[in-house]
């Protein structure tokens, strides 16, 4: 019988690893033959995020010239690179357009059939859209995987997981606002994909709390106001009278910061620096393990600061005072963020030069206004500012400290489950909306349809309805019959509701402190509780100890996940290719 692999997921994950194993079938798989066996309810190529069917008015987070599904030679990886063009080159778009996701969608379906065309004439892909429900087998032997709407399982001598974001049962905290949801007549909408949320019963004109004001609230806002017949007019909206009244808040306070809107000249920083593969082995043979805010923040501080003021002063030597040879020599030797910030203070005259990643990471800390009306003002203000920066190339410094925190992301993943401070400060930092969506928030929030609410957004359900306060204007509060958590579920495997991964647990699978699946992080084989990993079995994902940033990036920045698809591609065609998957039925 010819071997079969099967890879649950079709979107952006497993279409890469297609890629991959297309790449690597010369050199690795001599065997006469294979069955790749894809299932997902979804298309293959975009998935379900990725999907061609949902609203055009949802974009991108990323110019057109920053997605790309193909390796270059900055990915280190033992595979070959296989270089194929971005988003941007094959939809013949200008590189700074922020393309509409079901163009993504129509992009990764390209990718999906270039990777069908280039499998050698004796490996075939067979699609099965529905679900995978469970998986069974020894250690040693054939799995099956259980699928819906199928009596007999799919035989398999090997199993990937490429699922991508998951729904979740409620925790604790939304359960019982869900409850009290039903039991008062209110509409409560937990964390979920907002594109697969039905927000019909949020009613026109009337409040709405919305806890979160990231990508999930730009969408949010997106739906219920253009989706809902309202236009633009230049910096004005024009509203259709259908719209609900959005009342914002979220940790920080404020939105995600804005896409950088200028392009790279110059030299790159040397990255990494400060944060590489020297230092992630040290930390990871530490015998006592290593506490992120201990012993790994410190670290991406100085890599962070490294890229920051390596580009300050070099393209930007005015604002200094001081050659950057001295500097970085200075910088390197200093121990301890005081000392840094020391440094930066004698050599960097303008204190809106150097970098406080406290500071950013906290906007409104301490912050204090007099109404709620002031408060507008003061975001509006924030807002501002920070479009104003993110597109100006004077403050390129922001630029050096993107691409450092792209660097740092390919390191960590190699450490497995550091927490979720680190992921959302990232994204918070590097995966932003893009410009035109904060203009969009500004003029609504001229129009009276968006009311910020400040930081640290408390959420009670008292008297009847929900009830919304935080610290930054003392004593006002706003009360709605609707709530919505503007953000994905968080991808934890106990509650996940996908049943495949729940099953998966139970059948040994080790599960981090945070919920996520422990794997092997050099192929992504699933570990069970004694950290071995399962001969047959692999995961790459979000759900894992191992996720990236994204399962595609920008070009000529390393790409970690496609680094991860590589290595398991490869081990996946040498076990196979070795006759080990036949050796056991």
């Amino acid at each position: 019988m010819r071997p079969q692999l099967v890879i649950v997921g079709a979107g952006p994950r497993g279409t890469g690893l297609l890629e991959r194993i297309a790449a690597n079938a010369p050199e690795l798989y001599a065997a006469s033959g294979l069955d790749i066996h894809l299932v997902d309810p979804h298309p293959p190529g975009g998935g379900r995020i990725w999907r061609q069917e949902q609203s055009p008015l949802l974009w991108m987070n990323s110019h057109a010239e920053d997605v790309t599904m193909f390796t270059d030679d900055t990915v280190r990886m033992d595979g070959p690179v296989r270089e194929g063009p971005t988003l941007h080159e094959w939809a013949a778009l200008d590189g700074r357009t922020f393309a509409d996701r079901q163009l993504q969608g129509r992009y990764l379906r390209f990718v999906y059939e270039r990777a069908l065309a280039e499998l050698p004439p004796d490996i075939t892909v067979h699609h099965h859209p529905t679900r995978a429900l469970r998986v069974g087998g020894p250690r040693e032997g054939r799995q099956q995987v259980w699928l819906e709407g199928r009596a007999r399982p799919l035989l398999a001598d090997l199993v990937i997981l490429a699922i991508g974001h998951l729904d979740a049962e409620l925790d604790q905290e939304q359960a019982a606002l869900a409850a009290y949801a039903r039991t008062h007549d209110l509409v409560h909408l937990p964390p979920d994909f907002t594109a697969d949320t039905d927000l019909s019963a949020l009613e026109p004109g009337e409040p709405v709390l919305v806890r979160g004001f990231g990508l999930a609230f730009v969408d949010l806002m997106v739906l219920l106001t253009e989706g809902r017949g309202g236009r633009y007019d230049g910096d004005t909206y024009l509203p259709s009278g259908r719209e609900p009244v959005l009342y914002v808040g979220s940790r920080r306070g404020v939105p995600y910061h804005s896409k950088i809107g200028y392009d790279w000249s110059g030299d790159r920083p040397p990255l990494p620096r400060f944060l590489g593969p020297a230092e992630i082995a040290e930390l990871r043979s530490r015998p006592g393990g290593f506490d992120f805010r201990r012993d790994v923040w410190p670290l991406v501080e100085k890599e962070l600061g490294f890229a920051h003021y390596h580009r300050l002063f070099t393209a930007h030597p005015e604002r200094t005072t001081s050659a950057w040879a001295d500097f970085e020599e200075k910088y390197a030797a200093a121990d301890g963020p005081a000392e840094r910030d020391a440094l930066a203070a004698a050599a960097v005259p303008d204190p809106a030069d150097r970098l406080d990643l406290t500071a950013l990471d906290h906007p409104l800390a301490g912050v204090r206004h007099a109404s709620h009306e002031d408060l507008q003002d003061g975001l509006r203000a924030y807002i501002e500012a920070d479009l104003s920066r993110r597109h100006d190339p004077s403050h390129s410094a922001d630029l050096g400290v993107f691409l450092g925190l792209l660097s740092v992301y390919g390191q960590l993943v190699r450490l497995g489950d550091i927490g979720p401070w680190w992921h959302g400060f990232f994204s918070y930092l590097a995966s932003g909306p893009p410009g035109p969506r904060l203009r969009q928030m500004l003029a609504l929030s001229r129009a009276g349809l968006l009311r910020f609410l400040g930081a640290d957004m408390a959420v009670t359900a008292e008297d009847g309805v929900f009830r919304a306060a935080g610290p930054t204007v003392p004593g006002y509060a706003v009360m709605a019959r609707a709530l919505v958590e503007a953000r994905l579920p968080e991808p934890t495997v106990a509650r996940a509701r996908d049943p495949l991964l729940r099953e998966l647990h139970a059948d040994g699978a080790a599960e981090t402190p945070e919920g996520l699946l422990r794997v092997d992080p050099r192929d992504g084989r699933l570990l069970d509780g004694a950290g071995r990993p399962h001969p047959r079995r692999f995961a790459l994902g979000p759900y894992t100890d191992a996720r990236t940033p994204g399962a595609f990036t920008r070009p000529r920045t390393g790409g970690p996940a496609f680094r991860q698809n590589d290595a398991t591609a490869r081990a996946v065609l040498a076990f196979l290719g070795a006759g080990a998957g036949r050796a056991a039925a």
